[in-house]
């Protein structure tokens, strides 16, 4: 496999937009303020509609927005909405390109059921249905992959509901990504803690474990593994671990637990049984022989500690792309699936 290097066009292009994920989180941020609606006594629920990197934003806010919000906020990665889907709820759909099928039905489905819309998208065919509708359009900025696109989507649908907050995050928001800008130099640098957690994971097979109200992070790291260093991870929750992964691990054999690491994503205001269960955890992991990384989320406000750790997870999967000698760029086995299926109207 020929050695991508750093400065060679997709690597350098991957951190590049890494690096300018604050500035964008805070452009999305303004952007979606711009077309948010005003807020109402009753929010209704909110259902955010998309797949792979245009889905995760929602994954990403929700744990804020449960903490800090009256709002319900559910995440359909699926062209088929839910039957409580109606004309009191609010349906974002998210599609970078605009042309993903399972988001252009839904939000059909959606206008039938007369639920408010708004459309999150760099163009493309849900652009249009949008401008001839009427229907609210959050524009993303075109030609970048769409996980880099993080940035300006989970700014985006914070900005769409920050009526419903109990005062605006305007000033919170810049506060924040100025304070994680300043990190990222950190976070890149070939002995920042970035790299170093590349390198404890190193060819073992990661799982990235994280509280419930992160589990968003927790597969957001995941999914950047898999699509920058081409590599199987997986993640999971706590406490529902507590209830059924600890016994797999209580019995794996010390060869076999040796294969995998443990990255357990840990925010220090989590509540004290939270903390005491990944206490616990960590120990029997250890006692089994599998590499355990601790990454301590250490922020006290919950959106700088979950900005801060998208962009730290992003880097991280860059320098596992780096030391598998791979670009992060590509994403070619999920463009040969969309050729290999093609459009769901020819099936």
């Amino acid at each position: 496999m020929a050695r991508p290097e750093r400065d060679g066009s997709g690597p350098a292009r991957m951190r590049a937009l890494a690096a300018s994920m604050p500035a964008s989180f805070r452009e999305g941020f303004r952007a979606g303020v711009t077309i948010a609606p005003p807020a109402t006594d009753h929010a209704g629920p909110v259902f955010v509609v998309g797949m792979g990197g245009s889905a995760i934003s929602a994954e990403l806010a929700r744990g804020l927005l449960e903490a800090e919000t009256a709002l319900s906020l559910a995440v359909v990665r699926s062209p088929d909405l839910p039957h409580a889907v109606g004309d009191a709820s609010r349906v974002v759909l998210v599609s970078y390109s605009g042309n993903t099928w399972e988001t252009l039905r839904a939000y059909d489905a959606a206008g039938r059921a007369r639920a408010s819309r708004v459309v999150v998208t760099s163009g493309g065919a849900l652009a249009d249905r949008a401008e001839d509708d009427g229907v609210p359009i959050l524009p993303l900025p075109p030609a970048i992959p769409p996980r880099a696109a993080v940035g300006q989507l989970l700014g985006g649908l914070l900005g769409l509901l920050d009526p419903w907050f109990p005062e605006s995050n305007e000033s919170r928001v810049g506060r924040v990504a100025d304070r994680v800008a300043a990190q990222v130099p950190g976070f890149a640098r070939a002995r920042g803690p970035a790299a170093a957690i590349a390198t404890r994971i190193g060819r073992r097979v990661p799982i990235v474990y994280a509280e419930s109200s992160f589990g968003g992070l927790a597969r957001r790291w995941k999914t950047q593994i898999e699509e920058n260093a081409k590599r199987v991870a997986f993640f999971d929750e706590v406490p529902e671990l507590f209830h059924n992964a600890i016994v797999g691990w209580d019995a794996t054999p010390r060869t076999e637990a040796a294969r995998f690491a443990l990255v357990l994503l840990e925010w220090a205001e989590e509540a004290t049984p939270t903390q005491r269960g990944f206490a616990y955890f960590e120990r029997l992991l250890r006692t089994r022989g599998a590499a355990v990384v601790r990454v301590p989320l250490g922020a006290t406000d919950r959106l700088e500690a979950l900005l801060a750790g998208i962009s730290l997870g992003d880097h991280v999967s860059l320098f596992l792309a780096e030391a598998r000698h791979v670009d992060p760029l590509p994403v070619d086995a999920i463009t040969r699936l969309k050729a290999a299926l093609g459009s769901p109207a020819e099936s």
